[in-house]
């Protein structure tokens, strides 16, 4: 039996929606399975990456909030370049093919105003330029503007859907963004598109 890689494991559940078993991923997650599951995760002025692989039919997700840590020491899936090295590893790991790697981003949206920087902003820069640092194709993208979104990625086929949140979810998003950010400082932890 194939068990995917976690860096904290989220959630695993039957999604009644989407007919199929998912696995929520929080932020500073990641995940990498070659199972017939979808990877489902809720961003604000966070970035998710979904990267697969697939002439393998295996591909993951993380799930990061700041571009760059804070310290040197600090590895978790929290940042961005250490997000995107976990991924990549991971699917490696389970024999991906770097020349063959695909990915498609989402997030970086500026749900936590009155920042003179916005953050999400600066996800959605960070990712892109990591991609094209790395060389890997980005296929589908939707970055920016003010929303929050829901994303569903099926990682054997790199099958995505993303909703666009209404107003009405936007303050309890912020509201975890706002929660996690203030944790930051504390312990680090490990760490085409269809509109529906």
């Amino acid at each position: 039996m194939n068990a995917a890689v976690v860096a904290h494991l989220p959630g695993e559940y039957y999604d009644a929606a989407l007919h199929t078993r998912a696995i929520k991923l929080l932020p500073a997650d990641y995940v990498v399975t070659d199972r017939p599951v979808a990877i489902v995760t809720l961003l604000g002025s966070c970035v998710a990456a979904c990267l697969y692989d697939a002439g393998l039919a295996v591909g993951g997700m993380n799930h990061f909030m700041l571009p760059d840590s804070g310290s040197a020491g600090d590895v978790s899936a929290r940042y961005g370049a250490n997000a995107m090295e976990l991924l990549i590893n991971g699917l490696l790991k389970r024999g991906a093919r770097r020349s063959r790697l695909q990915a498609k981003v989402f997030g970086g949206g500026n749900v936590l105003r009155g920042f003179q920087d916005p953050i999400g902003t600066r996800n959605a820069e960070f990712v892109l330029d990591y991609l094209d640092a790395e060389q890997i194709p980005l296929v589908a993208q939707d970055l920016g503007d003010i929303f929050p979104r829901k994303v569903c990625f099926f990682a054997q086929s790199g099958r995505t859907l993303v909703r666009r949140l209404p107003a009405t979810r936007e303050r309890e998003v912020a509201d975890v963004e706002r929660d996690y950010r203030s944790r930051l400082t504390g312990v680090p932890t490990s760490g085409g598109v269809e509109l529906f």
